[in-house]
């Protein structure tokens, strides 16, 4: 399996301002794999340890925070000689560690020659309430799922993905059919790495499903493990409401839709939760394409994606017959597996801020505007054969943005106002 985060791990290797690294990321992303991958090939030795796998190490910092002694018990639990300029150290599951992640900034103050990587879910670490937070001391990097390129590159098609990256559009509108349909089977098969292997593997679309739904029911149950008792049906009713609040014409976020009469204030815990876990992707509506964004940004009025689109999929039922049936997977379901992957692509730079916009009357609506590199970019999705987009044209005559992307299954295309960029090259 490729990951593009090895390429930031070499550098953060490479890094003089190195710091103890945390990566995070939603459960089952990958993160233990990747983290292993980095050690194999970029190191000597890699010293793992899985706290929740290994009872007799969690209190490994209770004690104090003598970088020396805990050096010494890695070693002998392990069985390995820990050098600094060749050994790669990974506390995975940091969070069942009491006080793990605290004594991160004990090993970038007094130790930093160790390459230290921490690993946990996010439905435990982030959340973690009675840890000390080394704010300062260490870098993060985010995990999600894998991106459409990843997913090409799972299936050996390296050569598409180089022509792609190249911006060659005479190579890669040869191989469009081609594009197209990996697109349709990333669309129902998602990121999730246990899954995409079963499917490079297997090409098994049955066995797909039954992974997906596995991960979705362990998601529920996580819920219930980390998540305050109070708040756990909450939660629950926000997570199974997102297929039905994506299949609406206007897909805002609409507590009603959870059950009648609900309101902001008793579910807003909720929402806050799932984002901050990883699980769910949150857009804001924001009044104008200013800079920066945020300031202009309506915290009433959102809307909320699942992190993979693939678990979208398992969740509304989507069924195989849609990938045999031309494109329709694309329209199906209000066009919102489309309009999900490119959330989930645009989401793979996380500094990037991801709107959508509408009038003041709700009369016309943007699917999404993007700050990137000092512009605001709105991005219209076009799932179907009709490239129409009157809201659209409308919001680029009014604010002239100095760069506009519809993004549909038609050829790249520039043309005087906007460039048409296929789905499948969004990334």
């Amino acid at each position: 399996m490729y990951r593009e985060k090895l390429k930031e791990l070499v550098a953060w290797k490479k890094s003089p301002f190195r710091k103890p690294l945390i990566l995070r990321g939603a459960r089952q992303v990958g993160k233990t794999w990747l983290l292993e991958e980095f050690g194999r090939t970029s190191y000597e030795k890699c010293v793992y340890i899985n706290f929740e796998d290994t009872p007799v190490l969690q209190s490994l910092f209770a004690t104090d925070f003598n970088i020396e002694r805990i050096i010494n018990i890695l070693q002998i639990h392990t069985q390995t000689t820990i050098t600094p300029e060749d050994t790669l150290i990974v506390f995975d599951e940091i969070q069942s560690a009491g006080r793990g992640i605290t004594s991160l900034k004990y090993f970038c103050e007094k130790a930093p020659q160790y390459h230290i990587v921490a690993a946990g879910s996010l439905l435990g670490m982030g959340l973690h309430s009675h840890a000390s937070f080394p704010v300062g001391k260490v870098d993060f990097m985010d995990l999600r799922p894998l991106s459409f390129v990843e997913f090409l590159y799972s299936l050996n098609e390296n050569a598409l993905v180089d022509a792609l990256r190249r911006h060659d559009w005479s190579v890669v509108t040869v191989f469009r059919d081609k594009l197209v349909e990996h697109l349709r089977h990333y669309l129902y098969v998602g990121g999730m790495p246990e899954v995409v292997d079963a499917f490079s593997k297997t090409r098994d679309w049955q066995l797909v499903r039954r992974i997906q739904l596995r991960i979705l029911s362990s998601y529920e149950g996580d819920f219930s493990k980390h998540a305050p008792v109070e708040v756990v049906p909450r939660i629950r009713m926000v997570w199974q409401s997102i297929p039905a609040q994506l299949a609406k014409e206007n897909k805002k976020f609409v507590y009603g839709v959870l059950r009648e009469g609900a309101r902001a204030k008793d579910f807003e815990l909720a929402i806050q939760w799932l984002v901050d876990c990883g699980l769910l992707l949150k857009c804001h509506r924001v009044s104008k394409p200013g800079m920066p964004l945020i300031a202009y940004q309506d915290l009433s009025a959102f809307k909320l994606y699942l992190h993979d689109v693939g678990l979208l999929s398992a969740m509304a039922g989507i069924n195989v017959q849609s990938l045999i049936d031309g494109n329709a997977i694309f329209t199906e379901f209000k066009g919102s597996l489309a309009e999900q992957y490119v959330m989930q692509q645009l989401r793979l730079v996380s500094e990037r801020y991801i709107g959508y916009w509408t009038n003041d009357r709700n009369t016309s609506e943007v699917d999404f505007v993007m700050q990137q590199d000092g512009e605001v970019i709105p991005i219209e999705v076009k799932a179907g054969e009709n490239l129409k987009a009157k809201s659209f044209k409308l919001f680029c005559e009014k604010y002239n943005p100095p760069k506009a992307i519809r993004t549909s299954l038609t050829d790249y295309q520039e043309e005087s106002w906007m460039t048409n960029l296929p789905l499948y090259a969004i990334e």
